[in-house]
């Protein structure tokens, strides 16, 4: 019981503090359209429909995914037995208890089997987008953390179940449920009463300890996604890929401005009644964000599908759409909250970001203290990396907001584009052509034709 609540209430913190997190962001209304957002849950998150676009690690994925929704059956079992006292609470479902506990042994064992082919993929491989600046060091770790766990929750379920099952055999009394993989285990292991109920002991407190303590791991880990994919999939945008959101203030200008009678909406207020400071355009950090992208920084993969599809960074380009949501995330928690436990994320500027100028605690913001110019300016906004998220995460609205803010706050935009501002302000198109002269074209064609 002690360790149970020990494990969930410290869970509950850390969630408590990642709420907190994700809500410092802009608020944005993503009430309605609930049976469409429902449907699309279903299908992108549970279903892992944008997985299979790559069918070697979506198999490997699948087993892994399957194996851990199916082997929480049991982990609720282990929970039932460890408050109440009892044994095998569920054996009373007959023979669907056999298919259920066989299908946690054999799954069990094509985890295993899936989780040595990740790692192999992930540290022997040549899987391009397992490779970046950004994967260095703690995100590395991590990965193979991870992978290292689940093979030992798995080795400890099967000690479990195959001392369990010799136990039972020694006695004569028959265990209830089919155990295939753990009766072949059965012939390693000594008759010995007294060594066998200690392995049974074992494996149970090492299987429900390890799944408390990896539940508590989650926070501080990429694999967050597992509980962070369903709410992002759900509060993902609806409208069509690409579609930029307007800046109400200047929408409001606009309109008075081609309308005169057009009523400009008041300015928000404050609490006590004051008139709230104006809002700034675009994001130089993550309030300045909205909290569905905060949201999204919680729910990535790292999995590198976003940056293996962008055309910059495959031309060698600085821009990295997954760095962009690692470093969003990672300063929402430099900024706000850290999770309780580990704080493996922050583990130094100068070491994470040594191409970028090391900046004061002060001015070290997500724009220029995380994320450069460069990179924002080098995204051609054409959704593939939208479109290759696994669980909908859209990077492209981070960068067109930090754009914003350079454009808008700072004017602080490429030549280039200065020129062209410059033009359409002057001269009512992109070109350097004074509107007089527009249709000189139009006249030179006609000469040339008469002629």
């Amino acid at each position: 019981m002690l360790v149970a609540v020990a494990g969930f209430g410290l869970f509950a913190w850390q969630a408590r503090k990642i709420r907190a997190n994700i809500l410092v962001g802009r608020d944005r209304d993503m009430s309605g359209n609930v049976s469409e957002r429902l449907s699309k849950t279903l299908l992108v998150a549970f279903g892992q429909q944008k997985m299979f676009k790559r069918l070697t690690p979506a198999f490997l994925h699948l087993i892994v995914y399957v194996g851990f929704i199916v082997i929480n059956v049991e982990v609720i079992e282990i929970m039932i037995d460890g408050l109440f006292g009892t044994h095998r609470v569920l054996s009373f479902l007959g023979p669907l208890y056999s298919l259920l506990v066989g299908a946690n042994e054999i799954l069990g064992a094509l985890v295993i089997v899936a989780v040595v082919a990740f790692w192999w993929r992930r540290n022997v491989g040549v899987v391009r987008r397992f490779t970046g600046p950004e994967l260095r060091m703690w995100p590395k770790l991590d990965a193979n953390i991870i992978l290292y766990v689940e093979v030992i929750l798995m080795v400890a379920l099967y000690t479990m179940n195959s001392a369990d099952l010799k136990l039972h055999q020694l006695e004569g009394v028959e265990l209830p449920g089919a155990y295939p993989i753990s009766s072949l285990l059965t012939g390693l292991l000594p008759a010995n009463v007294a060594v066998l109920h200690g392995l049974e002991r074992l494996g149970w407190w090492a299987h429900i300890v390890g799944i408390l303590l990896f539940l508590n791991y989650l926070p501080s880990s990429k694999h967050f996604h597992i509980i962070m994919a369903f709410p992002n999939v759900y509060y993902s945008r609806l409208v069509p890929q690409g579609q930029f959101s307007n800046v109400d203030s200047i929408t409001h200008e606009v309109k008075a401005m081609m309308d005169p009678s057009y009523q400009v909406p008041p300015p928000a207020t404050n609490p006590d009644g004051s008139v709230a400071a104006p809002t700034p355009f675009g994001a130089k950090d993550v309030d300045d964000l909205a909290w569905t992208t905060l949201l999204n920084s919680y729910s990535c993969t790292e999995c590198g599908r976003c940056t293996a599809v962008c055309p910059a960074n495959i031309t060698g380009k600085l821009l990295s759409p997954r760095k962009i949501i690692m470093d969003t995330r990672d300063r929402v928690e430099e900024k706000y909250n850290a999770p309780l436990i580990f704080q493996p994320n922050l583990y130094g500027t100068e070491a994470k970001h040594a191409e970028t100028e090391v900046l004061s605690k002060e001015n070290h913001t997500l724009l220029r203290g995380y994320v450069t110019p460069e990179e924002l300016w080098a995204c051609t906004t054409c959704n593939a990396c939208v479109e290759a998220c696994p669980v909908n995460i859209n990077p492209l609205e981070s960068i067109i907001e930090m754009r914003r803010f350079l454009v808008l706050e700072e004017s602080a935009a490429p030549n280039s584009l200065n020129v062209m501002f410059s033009n359409i302000e002057n001269n009512g198109a992109p070109w350097a052509f004074s509107p007089s002269d527009r249709f000189n074209w139009a006249d030179e064609l006609f000469v040339a034709e008469k002629a």
